[in-house]
């Protein structure tokens, strides 16, 4: 039972993290036709959540109970290399974040509405295509998870329905 709440608390927190990353990358479209002032003032304002306490607990949640799940299913050798490539594509992700994401949201935070640099599509860029990278390593990392548990669902499961026929029997 302790493994199946692990197994269930670590995909709950890497959908909740793949969410946030995938409403980022709905987003990307129409956000690359924004002006700068636009652009700027939906960055500050909109994405505060997704870096404070939620955003930070579902991400480095998700990692770390995907590390520790992997070390939980080491001797289940399919589930053990779905929830390693899953801990590894979540990771990878994050690290994304502070590679490319967090420098840009550090120079724009510091931008204001009447002096936005003339170089601003090169951070929105960065920041955009980052965020969609990230939603596809949290899509891998979140389906190898899905996968750890799969691979170990049984394909022919028998048929326990009580039949009218059945329940006469065990009342005998």
């Amino acid at each position: 039972m302790f493994l199946q709440t692990w197994r269930f608390i670590t995909i709950v927190l890497a959908a909740l993290d793949l969410g946030m990353a995938f409403c980022h990358t709905l987003e990307l479209p129409a956000k690359m036709n924004y002006n700068a002032a636009l652009w700027t003032t939906v960055n500050q304002s909109l994405y505060q959540q997704f870096g404070s306490f939620p955003g930070i607990f579902s991400e480095v949640g998700a990692i770390l109970t995907a590390i520790a799940l992997t070390f939980l299913v080491r001797k289940r050798r399919a589930a053990f290399q779905f929830t390693l490539i899953g801990a590894i594509f979540l990771a990878l992700a994050l690290a994304i974040w502070f590679v490319f994401v967090a420098p840009m949201n550090a120079e724009f935070a510091q931008w204001r509405i009447d002096s936005i640099p003339e170089n601003w599509t090169r951070v929105r860029s960065q920041w955009e295509y980052s965020h969609a990278a990230r939603f596809v390593l949290q899509l891998i990392g979140f389906g190898a998870l899905l996968l750890s548990v799969l691979v170990e669902t049984p394909k022919n499961r028998p048929n326990h329905r009580i039949t009218v026929e059945n329940a006469r029997l065990a009342k005998h």
